[in-house]
């Protein structure tokens, strides 16, 4: 899914300062203070995000005395990776964005970890099942996943009730209650009905309207479709109804200043919500889509050891910790907002207990992840997505949309078969 990060400036000048660093901040595989082994780990996550794997790290090193774990933001995480394998200097840990799994792994920049799993007899089938399928590839097991998300219905629930709403079902409720919960002034949009502001998530829109992202055996995009022509078409005519224009809550958070109806965000919002000064929110499941079909795709990270690591053995130690026990799981959402792929995590109380949490925890039921397909990951970022921002901006018609994306992500696909 697209990135759920934000720099500040802060965050930004430190990136910078990765940049100019380069690689050198891989894994020494020295030994630090009381003999223990200093065990790297990286990341794209930055900012406030930082103080939250810290909260972990520092949980962990204190737990134990052989490891010390050390966090490093990196921008561009994964292709950082390919350049430091080949300099020699790699870390020996990875939060990693699981669906980039089957287009790193045959690249030879992870370690398969069956071998580690059998040997410390971890039950993978206290994972979600989906979230533990992106990080197989060809039969290998190459990490544990982490965290799952996906996108749920936020919904203000002062604006719903003053309106004497309730939240939405299906698309044709969505389309009616945003236009009813819209407010224009001066000519302006001053309340979104509904905050269409992520083209990014066409991928379960598309499942809503019944349509697959690829053929069957994954040989071709299938999004050019009269699925996909029907999701667009239901984009333009809300953009149409003005209950959302382009650009709206590029500079602040509107959602959170009481000045959009709805929108679909996942748990990591949850920290950032709950500091919204006046805001009473809720959470439910995505609307159906025209035939009642429902549609929800799951996201998230893992934890993988690159190939070369120094301090493999402590990195798993630490992977092992936090992902496989369940009070690790509810201990970092507390901090992040994020839901553990620890189901027995994900089924806590913390979670169950809280109807907000309980909304996205439902969708999990059926969400599911986008293909395992190498090169899939580059069709969404470079073909398809940049598409839907070009129709979203009114350069180009859903038909060309489509096939443009569907033309270029033929080829990407055409080339990883090589």
């Amino acid at each position: 899914m697209k990135s759920r990060h934000f720099l500040g400036a802060a965050a930004a000048l430190a990136a910078a300062a990765l940049v100019l660093t380069g690689c050198s901040s891989g894994s020494s595989g020295t030994t630090g203070a009381g003999g223990r082994q200093e065990v790297t780990m990286w990341g794209s996550w930055s900012g406030d995000q930082v103080d939250q794997i810290n909260t972990m790290t520092s949980a962990f090193n204190k737990a134990q005395t052989k490891y010390t774990v050390k966090y490093v933001p990196q921008e561009l995480v994964e292709q950082k990776l390919l350049t430091a394998i080949a300099g020699g200097k790699v870390p020996d840990l990875v939060l990693w964005d699981r669906y980039q799994t089957s287009l790193y792994a045959p690249k030879g920049a992870l370690q398969a970890i069956d071998d580690r799993v059998e040997e410390d007899g971890v039950d993978t089938e206290e994972f979600y099942p989906q979230a533990l399928s992106e990080m197989r590839h060809d039969g290998k097991l190459y990490g544990l996943p982490l965290l799952v998300d996906n996108r749920s219905l936020v919904y203000n629930e002062d604006l719903f009730a003053k309106a004497g709403l309730t939240p939405p079902t299906t698309w044709d409720e969505l389309k009616t209650d945003a236009r009813e919960l819209t407010v224009m002034k001066g000519g302006k949009l001053q309340q979104s009905g509904f905050m269409l502001n992520d083209p990014g998530l066409f991928s379960m829109w598309l499942q809503q309207a019944g349509g697959r992202l690829l053929n069957k055996d994954g040989t071709k995009t299938a999004f050019n479709s009269p699925e996909g022509v029907e999701v667009l078409d239901f984009w333009k005519s809300l953009t149409d109804d003005g209950v959302y224009t382009n650009g709206f809550g590029d500079s602040n958070d509107v959602f959170a200043a009481g000045q959009a109806a709805m929108k679909y965000d996942g748990p990591w919002d949850v920290p950032n919500l709950e500091k919204a000064d006046g805001l009473k929110w809720g959470v439910t499941e995505p609307v159906a889509g025209p035939s009642g079909e429902k549609g929800a795709v799951m996201g998230g990270f893992g934890l993988v050891i690159p190939t070369g690591a120094q301090q493999s053995d402590g990195a798993w130690a630490f992977e092992k910790w936090w992902a496989t026990k369940p009070e690790n799981g509810v201990d970092f959402a507390k901090v992040s907002g994020w839901i553990p792929a620890n189901r027995s995590s994900a089924n806590d109380p913390f979670f169950t207990d809280d109807p907000r949490y309980a909304g996205f925890v439902k969708t999990l039921d059926y969400a599911t992840v986008r293909p395992d397909v190498p090169g899939y990951s580059d069709v969404e970022g470079k073909a398809l997505t940049p598409a839907l921002e070009k129709f979203m901006s009114g350069q180009l018609s859903a038909e060309q949309t489509l096939a443009q994306a569907a033309k270029q992500g033929d080829r990407i696909l055409q080339e990883n078969r090589k």
